[in-house]
């Protein structure tokens, strides 16, 4: 028998509280971005997280990445030298993820064993929202299954992931539609690990010379 479809909320204070007592019970939440839908759980609760990789059909020696409320919040969960974030908040909240150091706070459950963390700070107010009233990270990818398109749309979301979320929030189509940027901090040179929402000039201009991919 086909499971039924999750419910799927318009944004709004009873929506945001259902939310956020679902990823408190280890539950997975769809939710809009700027740039794609992103899918989120509690980082420190395993089940929770292995039910996120589970949803998005996700090898889970892939690491996730952390969604915080600020800049300020990067130095909870990820080791960064005070003009690296100076220049990060420059892009914060957008669209760049950025891998540092993890810090000794970082919940190991994202890092697949690795060590170093993606941290981003979405420009979206049901995001920002989410993760305030949640009072903690996100553990968090795009809402789409391993290999497919980045959902840009609640309804894209539900089409790839089906019941395995336990809610989706619409908050309409993604401002800019395109995956966030990744940019590699942990070396000794910045390495844009994926091409997106933020331009490799505007990186070079705030964080120096990038260096190439092997």
């Amino acid at each position: 028998m086909d499971q039924p479809l999750p419910p799927v909320v318009e944004p709004s204070p009873g929506a945001l509280a259902q939310a956020v007592l679902i990823l408190r019970s280890g539950g997975v939440v769809v939710f809009p971005t700027e740039t794609v839908y992103g899918i989120g759980a509690d980082p420190w609760s395993e089940s929770a997280v292995q039910d996120l990789y589970a949803a998005k059909g996700r090898d889970d020696g892939k690491p996730l990445q952390l969604l915080l409320g600020s800049a300020d919040a990067i130095e909870q969960v990820a080791m960064v030298a005070p003009d690296v974030l100076e220049a990060a908040r420059r892009f914060m909240p957008g669209g760049l993820t950025l891998v540092l150091r993890a810090g000794p706070r970082c919940p190991l459950s994202v890092r697949a064993g690795g060590a170093t963390v993606g941290v981003r700070v979405p420009d979206h107010p049901v995001a920002l929202e989410l993760i305030k009233q949640f009072g903690r990270p996100l553990a968090a990818t795009s809402a789409n299954r391993s290999g497919h398109p980045s959902p840009t749309t609640a309804a894209g979301a539900v089409a790839q992931l089906g019941s395995l979320a336990g809610l989706v929030i619409d908050g309409g189509p993604c401002s800019v539609g395109k995956d966030s940027t990744v940019l590699d901090l942990s070396g000794a040179r910045p390495l844009v690990l994926r091409e997106g929402a933020v331009t490799r000039e505007a990186l070079a201009r705030a964080f120096g010379p990038l260096g190439a991919r092997a």
